[in-house]
């Protein structure tokens, strides 16, 4: 009690203090009235003024976040500054003495520096605090475990799987590397790498995406996800993974698939994540962010951390650091010229900001709030390199800051994992890499879509008519239709119905879909309905093979010179197999995603460089992924030595569902009893110092 009496003491005069030097600096804001109140008076109305800043940010901020949760987690995060302003006008105005006043504007500023200075004073008089500690961070996740029952908490370890989005196996390996200064770029995971953990890479399924390798790796199973977007034709709808409503269906036929909740069915965590892993703790998980109730809605997540306002403060404030960086960087390459370059304007600054800032302290005090409460199985999704790969390349310089930001959370939860409750073994990986290039439209003036109207005998937009590839399209289609060649308009349509294809694209993944023929259009088709289509695809530099079934031979993947690649009996024909330069093991990824259900009419994989590893993505991202074609299929797991191998000695791990059995196998291994040899404290005991966040 004394000692809690101390720091609340400690952090209402840091406030004090605080707001004394900005009413001497800020033009604006003042503690005194125009008779020139006495220094004993100001110093009061200081003290009074930061005391009932900080008691209503005690009391009625968590009931503003509870009542915001309607509104969008980007907009809350926006709207910390003006509900802190408010706060303190609405603390000066109640003084009952004193001449305190600012305007509405510098209430903002004054506010944000208050929060910023109690919450730097809080942390430092918690470090040798470990009961504060503790219950800070508890307090951010918002969830506390009952502690009635057993006195100790479970002598076996708990598991945390941390994944970092899109981080590849090739990128990691040399940020762990040291470099010229001697030292690496993530040093907290090169400390892991070779000491306590071992470093595997595993192959992703085609497509190399979230949305199939975290079905995959949380539930067991992403049969029939052919990319991160496609066309249904039995509904007329587009799945996209990153939609609340189909990632509920697409965990909903999971589940039906295996019969099983998921990896964290027992005691456990999802955290940011597009799917839940049949947790029971689910927060900012998209597949059931549409429900109704607090503790399944993702916006819960977001109450637990914002109703901390020295987390709102301190989150918003590095949000706008980043949106000034993204501008800043933005900014640097369009002057230097740099290529490949996509835009970065608009709303991308805030949508790189969200990723980068708001979404990891979230998830990472969630994360922490889960090992402090001994949670069994954590699975938590950091999504901030993924995004800024997309528009910065996988390798750049921007990435690179986002990569350091990432260790030290990695680091952050390896020092809170040695004081938790329980033993818990880190296993970092991550769920696909990306592959550099420049966009398909860039390379050839004119986006996939435009090609396939072209080739189909459609129209196509001036731009697109007037490049080389539209043109040749465009000749090709009226020659195989017999067309006038110089005519400009489409012949009469035959009486059928004949409407123009859905084209979606999934980073350098092209889906191709006609909705006016049911089921899956066959080779054989399309040789009779658009004759020019298949060799105009299959014949461009910028595309690297086509997928199409065939009557008569099943699945072939076609390829330039009139290459084929049969996959039921994997018979080449012509002189170069079209799947030669993507590796081995292309044909299976392929020859498996043929099989699924809902895979397009064409699926439509860009070409690809084994010498410098490019491809060309179908939509606005320089670093991509979801098709074939280097780093983005290789993706790495990090894990404890005293977990058995994930595979074999020689072996390859490969696809989403081992890794889900491995990742399974690893959780059954920290089950079996042991006796407690762990020297870290049980409940009761002391901690050691908590680290420095």
């Amino acid at each position: 009690m004394g000692a809690a009496s101390l720091r609340v003491g400690a952090v209402w005069l840091a406030s004090t203090l605080t707001m004394l030097v900005l009413a001497g600096v800020l033009p604006d804001f003042r503690l005194q009235s125009a008779s020139r109140d006495s220094a004993t008076v100001i110093g009061i109305t200081a003290a009074v003024g930061a005391g009932a800043f900080g008691l209503l940010s005690a009391l009625v901020w968590p009931i503003l976040v509870r009542a915001l949760l309607l509104v969008p987690a980007l907009v809350l995060g926006l709207l910390v500054f003006f509900l802190n302003g408010s706060l303190l006008w609405l603390a000066l105005y109640l003084i009952p003495y004193g001449g305190g006043s600012t305007d509405p504007s510098m209430a903002v500023v004054v506010a944000a520096a208050m929060s910023a200075a109690s919450s730097a004073t809080n942390a430092l008089l918690a470090i040798r605090d470990d009961g504060a500690y503790r219950r800070r961070l508890a307090r951010v996740t918002g969830r506390r475990r009952r502690r009635e029952g057993a006195a100790l908490p479970p002598s076996t370890p708990g598991t945390v799987f941390l994944q970092l989005d899109g981080l590849g196996h090739a990128v990691l390996r040399d940020a762990v590397e040291p470099r010229e200064n001697g030292e690496p770029l993530m040093p907290a995971l090169a400390a892991l790498c070779g000491h306590t953990h071992r470093l595997t890479r595993w192959r992703t399924d085609w497509s190399s995406q979230t949305g199939a390798s975290q079905l995959g790796i949380l539930h067991g199973t992403n049969e029939d996800v052919p990319a991160f977007r496609w066309y249904e034709k039995e509904t007329g709808e587009v799945v996209v993974s990153n939609r609340p409503s189909s990632a509920a269906e697409l965990q909903r036929r999971a589940v039906a698939r295996t019969g099983e909740r998921g990896l964290l069915a027992q005691d456990g965590a999802s955290r940011g994540n597009l799917f839940t892993g049949g947790a029971a703790q689910v927060a900012l998980v998209l597949s059931v962010s549409a429900r109704r109730g607090k503790e399944t809605r993702s916006r819960a997540g977001y109450f637990a951390y914002f109703s901390d306002p020295a987390n709102a403060t301190r989150t918003a404030v590095s949000f706008v650091a980043e949106v000034v960086r993204e501008m800043v960087q933005s900014t640097r390459a369009l002057l230097r010229r740099e290529r490949p370059r996509v835009g970065r304007g608009g709303l991308y600054p805030f949508i790189r900001a969200f990723a980068t800032v708001v979404e990891r302290d979230v998830v990472v005090a969630a994360v922490l709030g889960d090992m402090l409460s001994g949670r069994t199985a954590v699975y938590a999704d950091l999504v901030g390199y993924d995004e800024v790969a997309h528009h910065s390349g996988p390798r750049g310089r921007d990435t690179h800051q986002v990569l350091r930001r990432l260790d030290r959370s990695v680091a952050l939860i390896a020092k809170v994992a040695e004081r938790a409750p329980r033993p818990y073994r880190l296993v970092v990986l991550s769920d696909h890499g990306q592959s550099p290039g420049e966009t398909f439209e860039e390379a050839y003036g004119l986006t996939l879509e435009d090609l396939v109207r072209a080739g189909s005998g459609l129209q196509v937009p001036r731009r697109a008519g007037r490049t080389a590839s539209g043109s040749e399209a465009r000749a090709a289609a009226r020659a195989a239709l017999h067309r006038p060649e110089d005519s400009g308009q489409e012949a009469p349509r035959k009486p059928r119905r004949d409407t123009g294809p859905v084209v979606l694209a999934s980073g350098n993944l092209g889906l191709v879909s006609f909705p006016d023929v049911p089921g899956r259009m066959t080779r054989e088709q399309f040789e009779e309905r658009r004759p020019a289509l298949l060799r105009t695809l299959a014949e461009h530099p910028g595309i690297g093979f086509v997928l199409v079934e065939s009557e008569e031979h099943g699945p072939v993947v076609l390829g330039s010179g009139g290459s084929e690649h049969r996959l039921a009996t994997g018979e080449v024909i012509g002189t170069r197999d079209p799947l030669a330069d993507f590796g081995p093991g292309a044909a299976d990824a392929v020859r498996r995603t043929a099989g699924f259900p809902h895979t397009a009419d064409l699926m439509v994989n860009s070409a690809f460089d084994p010498l410098t590893g490019d491809v060309h993505a179908f939509e606005e991202q320089i670093g991509s992924h979801g098709g074939l074609g280097g780093e983005q299929g290789h993706a790495f797991l990090l894990s404890p030595l005293e977990l058995s191998p994930p595979a074999e000695p020689g072996a390859e791990l490969v696809g989403a569902g081992a890794v889900h059995r491995v990742l399974r196998r690893w959780l059954a291994e920290s089950a079996e009893p042991r006796g407690r040899t762990d020297p870290r404290p049980v409940r009761g005991e002391r901690l050691p110092a908590a680290p420095r966040a």
